[in-house]
């Protein structure tokens, strides 16, 4: 897993940026209180693609929803109807597990990736600007009183 951790960072040019080990992986997998689950696709004994994914809830709907975190096909096995096989199995688990959306953000210039959701019915929710607060400002704010 940590290794198409690592290859789906450098398709999305964050491969600078990878700092996930087997350990942590694992904790956050298997650990007391596991806060991820992952799917995996494989075509014989090779891992095809991935999708990495964790439960969110909605308070208008009062309903638990499935965040998809990541989903990576590798190159050679794309087009071949693996990512259709992944989301669609995360649609039957948040349809199984009474969730009212399965939700995911894509970068805006990844445009192949952006067709093929379309293509599944998926929209863009452009009404929603994503915020995130992570290092030194993590830090301070966590420090207020």
């Amino acid at each position: 897993m940590v290794e198409l951790i690592r290859e789906l960072a450098q398709f999305e040019r964050l491969g600078s940026e990878v700092r996930a080990t087997e350990e942590q992986l694992h904790e956050a997998m298997f650990g007391p209180r596991p806060v991820v689950e992952a799917i995996i696709a494989r075509v014989g004994d090779e891992p095809a693609g991935w999708a990495l994914y964790f439960h969110n809830f909605s308070t208008i709907l009062t309903r638990k929803g499935v965040y998809l975190e990541d989903l990576y096909v590798r190159p050679r096995w794309r087009a071949r109807g693996i990512g259709r096989a992944l989301l669609a199995a995360l649609a039957r688990i948040t349809v199984e597990r009474g969730g009212a959306r399965l939700e995911w953000v894509v970068l805006d210039w990844n445009e192949p990736a952006i067709r093929f959701y379309r293509s599944l019915g998926a929209r863009a929710m452009d009404e929603w600007t994503t915020f995130r607060v992570a290092g030194d400002a993590l830090t301070r704010l966590a420090g207020e009183g």
